[in-house]
């Protein structure tokens, strides 16, 4: 397998340029991989402040009731601890790691058990939500009917394994004034908005193609165990000749898409691309399979709830490694709360950093512990990439897929996170290697580059 050159961060400084007046006086970026915190923030209230640490971190915050400050501070490269102490001051804090969840940091003016208000994250504004519609997480032993009735909502969704809910309301004011309620409820664990996820792009039919269709053996699991590749996202349809005994019985939780198969769904262009990247990895013959979950059926988009449901799904299908070739702007907690459960159990996660020049994060790609994949594009950051701190890998971002012997050309981040799952998955078919390993090789190959 060839090895990819080094790539050049080209859109950094017109990123810089367009975020110059807000870095000015609100910088804080928490480097995850390195554990160092960046900050220069000039009269920042409390509020605001820990909204953009847990937005930072993934972590959930409480704080006390009646506790302010007025953060001024600048400083770089500091411990996570240390940079705490900068920012807040006289406040005490408490950072407790939790078993399988995020950490949850304590602020608070007497003791910690008074931390009680849990600290929204920062909203990017561009991001949609439905607008009569709330996640709720709800902590062990809290009534979800009863809650629901008090709010005057209708359960529409629930994961009582989890404690997770989705609430319906009669309109959006109803829904923002049940949210302050929830925010401030000792049974509520988390809520947040339904945001909504964008279909991918459409893909492009070509007259002809040198990239031959894929090749590609299925042979018995080796001693390493079975991978299966969760592949989320939309339907994905019969795939031509052997290659369809690498796909499992799809599961679809957003209803059944619509039966055209003229078009190449995005959902078959991601399999093939996986199928293609085990080619590569495994020399032509691997146990892999691909265990399909459509989230949109036949809507236009589809919602953190549905995803979520989809990540289930997956997951308690026997799925080993995930792949989520989709992302938008809108960060839900309740849907990081159910993909850091999947990593929590050993599951590495795949997801796309999104197709614009930019370094605002793309959800769920910047939920912490996920594998961000940009795209890569003759040795440096595809032109149309997204960029950033929260980038782990960037790898080739085109390809060709085959449906019906008709050739369709793929391109984007959604191509780069597939063709690094695929990789990730025969590597682990066919070596002894545990995931945290083929995490750190794949680092090497395709390493993001420095500015």
């Amino acid at each position: 397998m060839s090895r990819l050159r080094q790539f050049l961060f080209c859109l950094l400084l017109l990123a810089f340029s367009l975020n110059a007046r807000a870095a000015e006086t609100n910088l804080l970026v928490w480097h995850r991989t390195i554990d160092r915190v960046d900050a220069d923030v000039r009269g920042l209230k409390l509020p605001q402040l820990l909204q953009q640490i847990s937005t930072e971190t993934g972590w959930r915050i409480y704080v006390e009731p009646g506790a302010a400050r007025v953060a001024s501070a600048k400083f770089k490269n500091l411990s996570p601890g240390d940079a705490l102490k900068m920012l807040l001051g006289d406040l005490n804090f408490a950072l407790v790691p939790q078993t399988n969840a995020a950490p949850r940091l304590y602020v608070f003016t007497t003791k910690m058990e008074n931390a009680t208000r849990l600290v929204g994250r920062a909203k990017i504004e561009t991001a949609k939500h439905v607008s009569n519609e709330l996640l709720v997480k709800l902590k062990p032993g809290a009534n979800i009917d009863a809650l629901a009735k008090l709010l005057g909502a209708k359960v529409t969704g629930r994961f009582d394994k989890l404690g997770i809910y989705r609430l319906q309301f009669t309109d959006a004011s109803a829904t923002d004034a049940a949210l302050g309620q929830l925010q401030n409820n000792s049974d509520v664990a988390d809520v947040d908005y339904n945001y909504y996820f964008d279909q991918p792009p459409p893909v492009q039919a070509l007259s002809s193609a040198s990239m031959p269709a894929v090749n590609l053996q299925l042979s018995p699991p080796g001693s390493s165990g079975r991978v299966i590749v969760g592949l989320i996202d939309t339907a994905v349809q019969p795939l031509d000749g052997s290659l369809e005994n690498f796909l499992l019985k799809q599961i679809s939780v957003a209803g059944d898409a619509s039966a055209n198969n003229a078009d190449l769904t995005h959902g078959t262009a991601m399999a093939e691309t996986i199928l293609r990247a085990l080619g590569i990895s495994s020399n032509g013959s691997t146990s892999a399979q691909i265990l399909p979950v459509d989230v949109y059926g036949p809507n236009a988009n589809t919602t953190s709830w549905d995803v979520a449901n989809g990540v289930m799904q997956a997951v308690n299908n026997g799925a080993t490694v995930l792949n989520l070739s989709l992302g938008g702007s809108g960060d839900s907690s309740i849907l990081d709360d159910v993909i850091q459960q999947a990593i929590a159990d050993g599951i590495p996660v795949f997801a796309a950093a999104g197709n614009q020049p930019v370094s605002t994060p793309t959800y769920p790609a910047a939920i912490p512990g996920v594998i961000a994949v940009t795209a890569e594009e003759k040795g440096q950051i595809a032109a149309y990439a997204n960029y950033g701190n929260f980038v782990d890998l960037a790898a080739p971002d085109s390809t060709v897929a085959y449906l019906g012997n008709q050739p369709w050309f793929v391109e984007g981040t959604s191509v780069s996170t597939a063709y690094m799952t695929g990789m990730a998955a025969g590597a682990k078919g066919t070596t002894a290697a545990g995931w945290s390993q083929i995490e750190t090789a794949l680092q090497q190959k395709f390493a993001v580059p420095s500015k």
